[in-house]
């Protein structure tokens, strides 16, 4: 990319683009500007000729936006709520209905004195009397990993992430969860690389598709790679807390046995 530099050794910014200076990032900013301006208009604060002021929008404090056009940016907002899915029930899988402890009564375990901790882990240790399953760990693995796993290119953190995978895949089959005729809803689908690794597990069975359930929008997702006239890859992006499963119109039409996976769950992922 093409730039100028400053005595100091930063650069300056590109002709056309905003001359305000992030000091979080070390750089310019990188929006464009209109013509004749110095400063992109969430900048504009900046340049004292300017007559309009910009304040924090209201439903994204995040971003400004001028005075004078508030309301019809508020039409248009991004991040403006919007209707909500008919597979949206509000706290449907979030257990039983609790007093929530108010922020200021919260306190670190850091914080607790040791008679609190040793009480603490009583408590925990009767809770686990309770429990009628035993935890019994299974690692395994899958040959369609096996190339990936090998792969010298692979740091430890993907190295990480592909054994759990692959664990994952090994369990599955040992449950004759590897099959076809079956809808695969990915909790936590995240870039959706467990699903990915699923696909390619399946090889020619038939009639299998993908539900990937993910609460927050997500780069480089690997969907598109899994594509094909057999099997369809979907996307819900809702919190699991509030997502009813009976109520997904592709869920309804398939009508076939369903096989929940989960890479990373916690919250009310885990309540049912």
């Amino acid at each position: 990319m093409e730039s100028a530099v400053v005595a100091d050794g930063v650069s300056a910014p590109l002709p056309g683009r905003c001359a305000y200076f992030v000091e979080k990032k070390k750089r310019y900013c990188k929006m464009v500007v209109g013509s004749g301006k110095a400063y992109c208009g969430e900048h504009a604060n900046v340049d004292q000729e300017s007559a309009r002021k910009r304040i924090p929008c209201p439903l994204d404090p995040k971003h400004t936006v001028y005075e004078d056009i508030l309301a019809k940016h508020l039409k248009k907002c991004n991040s403006k709520e919007k209707p909500k899915p008919v597979y949206y029930v509000k706290d449907i899988n979030a257990g039983p209905v609790t007093v929530p402890v108010p922020v200021s009564d919260e306190v670190s375990l850091a914080d607790r004195s040791q008679k609190e901790m040793e009480h603490l882990i009583q408590k925990l240790k009767n809770a686990v009397k309770g429990l009628s399953v035993k935890h019994k760990e299974s690692i395994l693995s899958h040959p369609v990993l096996k190339e990936p796993l090998n792969d010298p290119k692979n740091g430890d953190f993907a190295c990480k992430h592909l054994k759990q995978q692959a664990s994952i895949l090994g369990n599955m089959e040992a449950l004759s969860l590897l099959g076809s005729h079956r809808f695969v809803v990915e909790f936590g689908a995240g870039k959706g690389k467990l699903s990915h690794w699923i696909h390619t597990a399946l090889g020619t069975a038939e009639d299998v598709h993908f539900l990937l359930v993910e609460r927050s929008t997500t780069r480089f997702k690997v969907d598109g790679k899994n594509r094909s006239t057999e099997s369809t890859f979907e996307r819900l992006q809702v919190d699991i807390q509030h997502l009813d499963l009976s109520k997904v119109s592709l869920l309804q039409e398939k009508h076939l046995p369903v096989v929940g996976v989960g890479k990373h769950l916690c919250g009310a992922a885990t309540g049912k």
